[in-house]
């Protein structure tokens, strides 16, 4: 039987994964090839970048199988702290995935446009190829709507660790900053005209350092349950 201690580690190489995947496929080939308001640069990018765009769609369903043994392992910890807020967690952890996954087909859109199949003939090039763009940029909006239930997610077990004695307090408000700064993002390019978003550079800091904190002790240190001193069971 595994520990808890190695349980948490195989949580924590998972959520490694996971965000490794996340940066993959968001900076080093979404934005990378993404053109802003200039479809034609950013078909040709896709075109001639067509094997890094697939493993960009590959690692994001990567991402996604590797996140749910992260998300139900960390349900399994902290239902002992409180369960209804965990289980509220994980609704919207669940609703943030499903929605993220099916906005998928807006971002494999682009290879199909821009095929040389027979049923396209009868559009010119810069039409495919701003219908393409058209695509990547409705899949950043799902992205945003997405990352709204995973901020509430962070919100609440962020609040969970720092009630609990699983993992220092620390992670916990780090965790909640993180949860914060995605919903704070995506509302942002919600209400910016043009769906432009300038703080997010300053915002991906702060998410950043949350997650890699929170993965990194389960990873290197794991959970220790002697360390409860109080707990509610519910």
């Amino acid at each position: 039987m595994i520990s808890d201690k190695n349980l948490a580690r195989i949580a924590g190489l998972c959520y490694l994964i996971v965000i490794a995947t996340g940066l993959f496929s968001e900076v080093f080939v979404r934005q990378a090839l993404k053109v802003p308001n200039d479809a034609l640069a950013t078909a040709q990018n896709i075109q001639t970048h067509e094997m890094l765009f697939r493993w960009g769609f590959a690692a994001d369903i990567v991402n996604f199988a590797v996140g749910l043994p992260t998300i139900l392992i960390i349900y399994y910890f902290f239902k002992r702290v409180n369960k209804l807020l965990v289980q509220i967690a994980l609704a919207f952890v669940i609703i943030q995935t499903a929605i993220i996954a099916v906005n998928l087909l807006n971002q494999i859109s682009p290879l199909l446009i821009l095929s040389n199949e027979t049923y396209l003939n009868t559009f010119h090039p810069n039409q495919l190829a701003t219908l393409s763009l058209l695509s990547l940029n409705i899949q950043a909006q799902g992205y945003g709507i997405g990352l709204v239930f995973f901020g509430f997610y962070c919100l609440i077990i962020g609040f969970l660790i720092f009630k609990s004695n699983l993992l220092p307090k620390i992670l916990g408000v780090l965790y909640a900053i993180a949860g914060l700064c995605y919903l704070i993002n995506s509302f942002t390019m919600f209400l910016s005209k043009g769906f432009e978003n300038p703080m997010f550079v300053y915002l991906a800091i702060p998410i950043f350092i949350g997650e890699l904190s929170l993965c990194l002790w389960l990873l290197i240190k794991g959970i220790d349950t002697s360390k409860y001193k109080q707990s509610n069971k519910n």
